[in-house]
């Protein structure tokens, strides 16, 4: 629960316009994540296991702590506090440590693809992100819920936002792009369309 919430305290903060925005690809709306008890259709991926957001994040890592000592309480955007105060969870975001105990794993997550790198209609690069909107329409997440994908085969009609399945091995790995600070790398050996299963 006091992972879940590090998206949402940090979204409470920041301005955030286009969360007024209406249902966009696959009638997803601004912030919304994928089912956490989804998998890929029966059969595929068998050989990884699927893991969720939440297990990307330090243990010791702890968001909440870090918004309620910024006292944020009755300041307006443009007070000087409220700049600096912004500056500071930008920075603590994109040095936001990950979770040494994944480092190899052959794993298998949801997210929404971020573009990065295209060959003709597919996609050779992209970011994963949990949230609906992140990078294009909100800020960017902490770097250690954003997911560098390298595709082995370029994944073809994959679109800004779609919600995917991504297979592969995954390590730290820490950079930055024109989308934000990114924490990890997958390389990725199956990128396929997310399928909620159904009961």
């Amino acid at each position: 629960m006091r992972r879940r919430l590090l998206v949402a305290g940090a979204l409470a903060v920041l301005p955030l316009a286009a969360f007024a925005q209406s249902a966009g690809q696959g009638g997803f709306k601004i912030g919304d994540r994928l089912e956490s008890k989804a998998g890929p259709p029966a059969g595929k991926a068998s050989r990884y296991r699927e893991i969720k957001w939440d297990e990307l994040i330090s243990p010791s890592w702890n968001p909440e702590a870090i918004i309620k000592s910024m006292n944020l309480d009755m300041m307006l955007d443009s007070d000087p506090r409220a700049i600096a105060a912004m500056e500071r969870l930008r920075q603590e975001w994109d040095n936001a440590p990950g979770n040494p105990a994944i480092e190899g794993a052959e794993v298998k997550l949801a997210g929404f693809v971020v573009p990065l790198e295209r060959e003709g209609n597919a996609l050779r690069e992209f970011l994963l992100v949990p949230y609906f909107g992140a990078c294009i329409h909100v800020p960017p997440p902490p770097a250690n819920q954003t997911v560098y994908v390298v595709a082995k085969k370029p994944a073809k009609n994959t679109a800004t936002m779609d919600a995917v399945w991504v297979s592969g091995k995954i390590s730290q790995y820490r950079t930055r792009t024109r989308m934000g600070a990114i924490g990890y790398r997958l390389d990725a050996d199956l990128v396929e369309p997310y399928v909620a299963n159904k009961p």
